[in-house]
This record gives C-alpha cells, structure tokens and sequence, in this order.
C-alpha cells in the first residue's frame, strides 16, 4: 500500500469513528446498520473500543420493506374491525425464524370493553389438522409410527366396508383424505356429539368409492383415526400426547384439545354469528371436541406464533427437516374452494399434502389451512420460498376471515423485489458503547 493510501485510509477512518461515536448519538444499545463490510477491519483496528462490530444475519437485521408491509396489513385488520366486519381478531406473522408481528384487535365479545389479547383463546376448527398432522411427525421423527402404517396395526377394531380395503388404508391415506370414503362421511354426526368410537365403527357401513391413495374426498371423522393412532403409539390420550410432544415443548401454555378446557379459560373470545344486521355472542360449542384431530384444538395468536416458527425454524426444534417437509408432500390434487386467493393471484393447481393444502401460484406456492367451528374462523398460512407465515384468529365468520390470508400476501408480493434486494446485501451491525473512549490512532 503507498503512503496516499495510507494517509487516506487514517483520514477515512478517523472520519468515520468520530460519525458512529460523536456526531450519531444513539441510545448505548441501538444498532447502528452500515453497508460497507470493508469498514469492519479498519474500525476495529483504529479503536475497538468506540463501537462494538459484529456480523449480522439478514434474518436478525430489521427490514425496512418487511415492516412496512407488516404495518400496512396491521391497519387493514385495524379498520376491518372498526367497519364492524368482525368482532374481534388477533394476527401472528413470521419472518425467517423470528415472530415479527403479534397483536390483537377488537372485543372478546360485542356490547363489553373486554379486549382481546395475544394470549386470549380462540376455536381453530380445521387448522386442528394441521397441528395434528405435526403431532404425527413428531412421532414418526421418535421411529413411534410409520407414513405408511396400516391403520389396523394401531386401531385394530377399524373396520370398513370392504375387508381388503380395510388392511391397505395407512396413517398417510388418513392425513391426506385419500382413504377412499366419501365426502364428508358422517361429519353431520360429529355435531350431534356422538362418541368417536361409535362414529369409527360406523364406517363399516359406508360404502366406498375408491382405493386408498388415489382420490381425495375431505374427511372429519376419517381424519380423526390419527387420534386412535396416537394413543396406542404413545399409550396415552390424545390431548395428553399433545401436550407432551408439541404443546409443552413450544411452551404453547393456552392449547388445548378439550371443551372443558376453553370453559374453564378465563381469557377466551366468544364466538359471534351475524343476525339482524349486527354481530351476535353465542355460547361456545361442545361439537368437534370429539373429533379433536378434525376440528377440536383450541389456542391463543401467542401460542399459533410460536408453532409457526418452529414450523420455518426446522433444525430439529419438533422434528427433523426430512420429517418436515413429508409433511408438506403434496399427496393427491385437491380443489382449493377458497376462491378469495384470486384477490391476490389466480391459483394455478392445488393439493393435499398431510394435514396441509398446498397451493400453487405462479413463482409461490403457499402451505395453507383454514378452518371454521362454532362462529370461529381461522387461518394460516406459510410462504416456504419468501420465508414469511402468518396465523389470523377470528370470533366469527364473515368477510374478513375469507380475504385475511390473500390480503397480507397481496401486500408482500408488492414490496417483495425491494424485500429481496434488501435481504441480498450484506449488512454490519455496529453498536455503540456505553462508555466510549477516545479514538487512539497509531
């Protein structure tokens, strides 16, 4: 290096330690972010102690065009509810591994002043099968259960109409509503609280209409089998096993799988239905509390965050990556009826994977689930390729749920070209010191 060089580079530093330590007055703990990696070496080796120098990962540093998406959506549910569009609603999004937004919006119920929270419980209804769907990984992961387990091996009483059909059906054909019943088989059943083991039995007398593996019907009490499943393998109950193997471990503290369990909650949104031009409460239901797996889990926004990201974190969190991505398989195509997504693009084709919908969209494809149970909408949704998921918990049905998941995506799909240029750059994070000494220059 020659002496300008030299010169220039002592200038340039000295120029530099007096802007991050004097001219930029931050609080002792706020990042400063600057572009330049090359400047990291120089300032250190000029003053290390006027600023602290680490390197950052993209998914630790704040980006500017992800907050304002975030922000942006964050007012659109506000208004929806001040519209009245819907009584109250609470929104979980991820970014990478990190939860970047939680918040809640209107009443636990119309006509009092009683809030939601992050921590108030809501009904999932159908997205039950997305988390039951991840117990069963959790399982396979432990070497407790095989995809590809009869069912009979685990619940030997199962019985369909055809013994030979009955022997081939396996925990996947369950998971992915590919076990040849028709659709919806005895669902109007499960709301007149008949016990699950007589609705299982029940099955014998339905007649088929195609081998396992090959044609989608949607199922309620079909898909609650994994419970009978997850008892022998664990030797405990359903609720239980939940619990042990994702409640507990994802410090999910206000999930649950049991009526008594919302009612003794202190902290819970009533369920609404729209009547006579205005939201209405109704008493929470005891329907799909036996057929849990189907539609019978119950959790906060907080506890729907922290599911998520252990769901874009992988490592092992719940189960291995290999695990992980079985689940999200797409196993047989499924017809999407959720014709709200073409507000944000037109669906190009769509499965079942297991326990998830899996939706293609041209240059996305979205991990999804919906559900409704007792006047409680809810929705989520994970974007694998953008690294981005959000949950939105609703008391009641109505406009507001349908458009919730294709509305944040609309957002994010505006700003993802500055999102991924600002994710592409490398980035240094300098943090000031609290007590920072003056430059020594040698």
């Amino acid at each position: 290096m020659t002496r300008v060089k030299l010169i220039w580079g002592s200038v340039l530093t000295v120029v530099l330690i007096l802007f991050v330590g004097f001219a930029y007055s931050p609080q002792a703990d706020e990042p400063i972010v600057l572009q330049n990696p090359e400047l990291k070496s120089e300032l250190l080796a000029a003053n290390p102690d006027v600023v602290t120098v680490s390197e950052v990962t993209v998914e630790e540093a704040v980006n500017p065009y992800v907050n304002a998406v975030v922000e942006e959506y964050g007012e659109f549910i506000r208004q929806a509810i001040q519209r009245g569009q819907a009584p109250g609603a609470a929104v979980a999004i991820i970014k990478d591994t990190s939860i970047i937004y939680l918040n809640a919006f209107g009443l636990k119920q119309v006509g009092t002043t009683d809030s939601i929270d992050i921590h108030t419980v809501f009904r999932l209804g159908s997205v039950s099968k997305s988390i039951a769907s991840v117990l069963a990984g959790t399982l396979v992961d432990k070497q407790l259960i095989r995809w590809d387990d009869p069912i009979i091996h685990y619940y030997p009483e199962f019985q369909l109409k055809s013994p030979e059909h009955t022997q081939k059906v396996t925990v996947r054909h369950v998971l992915s509503h590919t076990t040849g019943l028709p659709y919806h088989a005895y669902t109007n059943m499960i709301e007149e609280r008949i016990p699950l083991d007589t609705l299982l039995a029940n099955l014998k007398s339905v007649s088929l209409f195609g081998e396992p593996g090959q044609i989608y019907s949607y199922q309620n009490v079909g898909y609650s089998l994994i419970e009978k499943v997850v008892e022998n393998s664990t030797h405990e109950s359903f609720e239980d096993a939940l619990q042990e193997f994702v409640f507990e471990p994802l410090h999910m503290h206000n999930s649950s799988a049991s009526y008594a369990a919302i009612i003794q909650n202190p902290n819970v949104a009533r369920p609404h239905q729209y009547a006579r031009k205005r939201w209405v409460p109704v008493k929470i239901s005891d329907t799909y509390y036996n057929a849990a797996p189907a539609g019978g889990i119950n959790a906060s926004i907080a506890d729907m965050a922290l599911w998520l990201q252990a769901l874009m974190s992988g490592s092992g969190v719940l189960m291995s990556d290999t695990t992980l991505q079985e689940l999200f398989e797409p196993q047989v195509r499924a017809i999407s009826k959720n014709r709200n997504f073409y507000r944000w693009k037109r669906p190009r084709a769509s499965y079942y994977a297991l326990g998830w919908r899996v939706i293609n969209f041209p240059n996305e494809t979205l991990l999804y689930h919906g559900g409704y149970v007792n006047g409680y909408r809810s929705e989520v949704a994970i974007d694998q390729k953008n690294r981005v998921a959000i949950c939105v918990l609703i008391n009641s049905p109505g406009a507001l749920a349908d458009i919730s998941v294709p509305e944040f995506f609309k957002r994010y799909s505006a700003k993802a070209d500055s999102i991924n240029r600002w994710e592409n750059r490398n980035h240094i994070l300098f943090v000031k010191n609290t007590e920072p000494k003056a430059p020594v220059l040698n």
